[in-house]
């Protein structure tokens, strides 16, 4: 029987084998044609040889080796460490990893509509999407889910739930729960539906004159939801507006094409990309008539607006469009492209870099040249250029777009993680809501309150360690092997036991970023992800920091002309 399964994984390999050399020779005579530089023969020679190895010690792998092996799993880590070697974007996707990359694209799945956690060894609810199937059938923050279409869900990871909870719209689910506040359980009859997460889960006036939009992705028709919010700021008098992509990870490119394109007119290149093959050397323009090219608009980013998130932020400035306020962003300037395989499986591959109107490439990361480790070196200084926006302001390439105005990232406490990361706020305000049955989303969480909480982890675990900790315990380690520890050793400890009574002293030390968060974690129970923005952003310093900047017309012209000295050399293929 083995004989037979490993007799025919090889006829597929073979026949893959000869479909792959009959596409390479295809591809040869149109290089040929096109005279790509590339030396076709030696290329053709390259993978053939390496094909036939790779599938010679693909059969006498599973033929010879001690134990039982799993040859679809075994080719899955194959390719995974192949595709490993080159970048962190170029990934394989199984047919049962096909769900979620539908999701990462479109936002879109087929489910009950709710994120669930598991709090101190128990699945729960942790928030519910407003409108969607868990929403109408009564979950909330809080719950418990037991069972699963009968399934018990004890000693299950919450990943395995997730896709239990998962499936095809229009498919009944039955779930057994205990709901917050009760200690028996009940029957729960769903109907799982079409999932759609908002791209603009909040967008609303922060003053008379100042309108703000919310971006976390880029996945499909993400520029209708942009277009649909500002046109209902328009409405309201919105004179100037800020848009949040801080955190946003990308998603589709033809979206931040559209989303420029509402602030840009019309024939205005916004990216264009270079890879390899002549086919993918494309330019995207600004096609549609825009909603508004006269409004102040600020832009914020950190550290972890990435992809589109910079194609946006990057056209903007170097159209001079808007202020870019915040972080460097994440600097990746790579293009992908998915590829269907047999098998409904993909390949979603880098292609191709991409190139703002200026025409610098933001890549900050060469994955070309990696060290022994495999480490991955940034963009070098002595690379990095100097280009004009189309004022004649000097931006720089090869590592993200430097913002116009920086501020400083936000650096939250030990204290505070460890209460998030071990779900204190979270249980804490399930215990606060059944006490207070008469909180509602206009409420304040007064000082009293915060008393409350502190008395609640009183017999709580929520010890932390912090980097003067670990220096500590270093130093410790090094006066030991260097025999100097017990002549210190009085001093070290009056110095540890030092730092742990200022360490109780956390809870009023953080206060407001911890209150900040039970805030948060307050409004959602009422008004769920819009509450919780809306709350962060009164703490928001770089909004603050927008408004005030658009508050100053003198000051945002003032940005947007002046023209500095570069400090590196100009590209000579800069575009204005």
């Amino acid at each position: 029987m083995h004989f037979l399964q490993y007799f025919y994984i090889s006829l597929c390999l073979i026949d893959t084998y000869i479909t792959i050399m009959k596409k390479y020779i295809i591809i040869g005579c149109l290089c040929i044609a096109s005279v790509f530089a590339f030396n076709f023969s030696q290329d053709y020679f390259e993978v053939s040889k390496n094909l036939d190895v790779f599938n010679t010690l693909y059969r006498e792998l599973n033929i010879a080796y001690v134990d039982e092996t799993k040859p679809g799993q075994l080719m899955k880590t194959g390719i995974e460490a192949m595709l490993a070697s080159l970048d962190p974007y170029t990934n394989y996707y199984t047919e049962n990893d096909i769900e979620d990359y539908r999701f990462m694209t479109t936002g879109e799945y087929g489910g009950i509509g709710a994120l669930i956690q598991d709090v101190n060894n128990k699945i729960t609810v942790t928030e519910p999407y407003e409108t969607f199937a868990a929403y109408k059938a009564g979950l909330r923050a809080g719950d418990e889910i037991i069972e699963v279409n009968g399934v018990n869900v004890s000693g299950k990871k919450t990943e395995e739930i997730t896709n239990m909870l998962k499936g095809q719209a229009g498919t009944p689910i039955k779930l057994k729960i205990i709901r917050l506040g009760q200690t028996t359980s009940s029957e729960v009859s769903l109907v799982r539906e079409e999932i759609k997460v908002k791209a603009v889960p909040y967008a609303d006036m922060l003053n008379a004159e100042v309108g703000y939009i919310k971006l976390t992705s880029f996945t499909d028709n993400c520029s209708g939801e942009v277009k649909e919010a500002l046109l209902k700021l328009k409405e309201k008098n919105c004179k100037s507006l800020i848009l949040d992509l801080r955190g946003n990870p990308g998603g589709l490119l033809h979206e931040a094409v559209n989303i420029v394109n509402l602030f840009v007119e019309k024939n205005n290149e916004v990216v264009s990309t270079r890879g390899k093959v002549k086919d993918w050397n494309k330019q995207y323009f600004s096609l549609y008539a825009p909603i508004d090219t006269q409004m102040p608009l600020v832009v914020l980013v950190d550290n972890n607006s990435a992809s589109a998130s910079e194609i946006v932020s990057g056209a903007l400035q170097d159209l001079d469009r808007a202020v870019i306020l915040g972080q460097r962003s994440f600097g990746k300037g790579l293009v992908q492209q998915t590829r269907d395989l047999t098998y409904n499986t993909k390949l979603k591959v880098t292609v191709a870099k991409y190139y703002i109107p200026s025409g610098r490439c933001i890549q900050a990361l060469d994955y070309t040249h990696k060290d022994e480790d495999g480490r991955v070196e940034k963009v070098p200084d002595s690379l990095i250029t100097a280009f004009k926006t189309k004022n004649g302001r000097i931006i720089y390439d090869g590592a993200g777009i430097l913002p116009d105005v920086k501020t400083t990232p936000i650096k939250y406490s030990n204290i505070l993680a460890t209460l998030l990361n071990r779900n204190h706020v979270f249980t804490y305000v399930n215990s606060y809501i059944l006490k207070h049955p008469q909180f509602n989303a206009t409420s304040t969480f007064s000082d009293n309150d915060y008393n409350d909480f502190i008395s609640y982890l009183k017999d709580k675990d929520y010890k932390y360690k912090t980097q003067s900790d670990f220096a500590l315990e270093d130093l410790k380690l090094d006066a030991s092997n260097e025999k100097y520890y017990e002549s210190i050793k009085t001093e070290y400890e009056a110095l540890l036991n030092k730092m742990e009574s200022n360490k109780k002293d956390d809870l009023m030390r953080f206060k407001p970023e911890i209150k900040q968060f039970i805030e948060e974690e307050l409004a959602s129970r009422f008004t769920f992800q819009k509450g919780r923005i809306e709350t962060a952003l009164k703490y928001d310093a770089d909004v603050n920091e927008a408004k005030k900047l658009l508050s100053d017309k003198q000051k945002m012209t003032s940005i947007l002309t002046t023209i500095e000295k570069p400090n590196k050399p100009f590209n000579p293929n800069k575009r204005f």
